[in-house]
């Protein structure tokens, strides 16, 4: 069997887009509360329309040009920790949230299957941060939640 140029292809590199209304303002949201960096932006007529943000191996793009999307964004995002046990993985997270709520932003309590963070962005486009799963003893872990998330204070 010949091979052929996409076997070439070992990884990938995703950047989702998030829908936005000003990226002005999610630039400030996401620099200052959340602690991502400014990659690069794009700007017409003096105004940013499309830029991204970086926080470690995270890089979302804003774009303000669908406006009948703006907020309707969901992003997973996995913080890898370098001691992969669950306690530390726990720690991580914790430490995530109290983090983010010195910097003034409202973090929620969520569930997809295992316990999430939640973060809404001004335009209502969400961040779930991901617990590692609870696993009872006996019992295998599951993807579960396929009827969507569930966020709460």
């Amino acid at each position: 069997m010949e091979s052929s140029s996409i076997d070439a292809v070992t990884d990938w590199f995703a950047r989702p887009v998030l829908h936005v209304s000003s990226v002005e303002a999610s630039l400030r949201f996401y620099v200052d509360r959340l602690g991502f960096t400014v990659a690069w932006r794009y700007e017409e007529d003096g105004r940013a329309r499309v830029a991204q943000v970086n926080r470690g191996s995270c890089a979302l793009i804003f774009s303000d040009q669908w406006p009948e999307k703006v907020g309707k964004g969901l992003m997973f995002i996995s913080p890898n920790v370098e001691n992969e046990t669950h306690e530390a993985a726990v720690a991580a997270l914790d430490a995530l949230r109290a983090e983010f709520e010195s910097r003034g932003v409202t973090v929620k309590q969520g569930h997809w299957g295992y316990r999430v963070l939640v973060v809404d962005d001004p335009d209502g486009n969400q961040l779930f941060f991901n617990y590692p799963k609870e696993i009872a003893p006996g019992k295998i872990a599951t993807d579960e939640g396929r009827d969507g998330p569930s966020a709460s204070s």
